[in-house]
C-alpha cells in the first residue's frame, strides 16, 4: 500500500581502468532523471550514465529490479 516509485540518475567513471559507479542522484520525475543523467555524461564529463526507476514497498520490505530509462555513454554491464 505504501509503495513509491523513485527516479535516479546514476553517473559512471573511469578508476584505474574499470568503470565505477558515482553517487545516485535522486529527481522528482522520470523527464528530470533522464535530463540529468544526460546532462551528467555530456556536461560534467562522466564516462557515462543511466537513469533508472525503482518501485518500493517500504511497509513489507520489498524493493523491486530498477527499470533503465536512458543509457548514456560507458557504464558497467549491469545496465547494459
Amino acid at each position: 500500500m505504501a509503495e513509491i516509485i523513485r527516479f535516479v540518475a546514476l553517473p559512471f567513471d573511469f578508476v584505474d581502468g574499470r568503470i565505477a559507479v558515482g553517487e545516485p542522484i535522486e529527481c522528482p520525475d522520470p523527464g528530470v532523471a533522464i535530463q540529468c543523467a544526460e546532462g551528467l555524461w555530456k556536461v560534467f564529463g562522466h564516462a557515462g550514465s543511466v537513469a533508472f526507476s525503482r518501485t518500493s514497498d517500504f511497509e513489507i520490505g520489498r524493493f523491486n529490479d530498477e527499470h533503465l530509462l536512458r543509457r548514456f555513454g560507458q557504464v558497467t554491464e549491469k545496465y547494459r
